[in-house]
């Protein structure tokens, strides 16, 4: 496994980390204690948050198992986060045990659990990469080593664009992540919408990601649809995580219903 250009000196405790507040909402242990106050704060504001990033975990399953039932057997997950099992490879390779898997993201506490959670078996990576470099990403020795791009590759995107700026062009960064990516390819993504809100002063949670390493930046449906130009959406298309090719009944809540998440897979033809 590598995790090159890890130092732990890099690690800033002083401010919430969105991967951190991720891990928190997900009940995991792997956070600090401004991490949790940030996330219990935007949770006061929108205590949908925690279901919602529990179904967002439940649909990159789904989806991973969907492109690896495909015949994809080649993994980028860009924005991997704290490790939470099962872990993408892990789920890959419950269809095929051969499955390569590089994953990319840029908090250096997300490498140091990287090391010691994920797969150390040859077919799997870490890198310390941020996806508004998506050359540095894709070029990435650790990424050519697992990757050939000259066969079909799924990119996840999953819970990460969002806290891409507009003026740092998040469509241009998805056009060049995916513009290696020959036919067969898939892109998976999901990303926080308000489409399903009217948020208030005072019950916005980006108002508590302003204080964090990385602010929240909220997107319509069609705005995340555009992120797919160039792929054709599997069906169902674009939804919300739980229904997303689910496995059991969605309940029929308020919760289920205003997850403020759109999500969707696409391959490229």
């Amino acid at each position: 496994m590598s995790t090159e250009g890890f130092a732990a000196d890099q690690i800033d405790t002083s401010r919430p980390h969105p991967a951190r507040m991720y891990d928190y909402y997900l009940g995991g242990q792997d956070n600090y204690e401004v991490d949790r106050l940030a996330a219990e704060r935007a949770l006061a504001m929108a205590p949908e948050i925690r279901a919602g990033a529990r179904e967002n975990r439940f649909f990159l399953h789904r989806a991973t198992r969907a492109v690896a039932e495909r015949g994809i057997r080649q993994i980028i997950d860009i924005g991997t986060g704290i490790p939470t099992e099962p872990n993408t490879h892990q789920v890959a390779r419950g269809v095929d045990p051969d499955i390569r898997v590089a994953y990319v993201d840029n908090d250096p506490i997300v490498a140091t659990y990287a090391g010691a959670k994920l797969t150390n078996e040859g077919n799997a990576g870490f890198v310390l990469g941020d996806l508004r470099e998506p050359r540095a990403v894709m070029e990435h020795p650790t990424v050519e080593k697992l990757i050939d791009f000259d066969q079909p590759v799924a990119l996840l995107l999953v819970s990460v664009l969002h806290f891409v700026e507009d003026a740092e062009d998040p469509a241009a960064i998805v056009g060049e992540l995916t513009s290696r990516l020959v036919p067969g390819s898939c892109l998976v993504l999901s990303h926080a919408t308000h489409d399903f809100h009217r948020l208030a002063p005072g019950e916005d949670p980006r108002e508590v990601y302003q204080q964090a390493t990385a602010s929240l930046n909220l997107r319509t449906g069609e705005q995340i649809r555009a992120f797919f130009d160039g792929f054709d959406l599997l069906e169902p298309g674009l939804v919300q995580p739980p229904h997303w090719r689910p496995t059991a009944p969605v309940p029929d809540t308020e919760e289920m219903r205003t997850l403020a998440v759109h999500c969707g897979v696409g391959v490229k033809p």
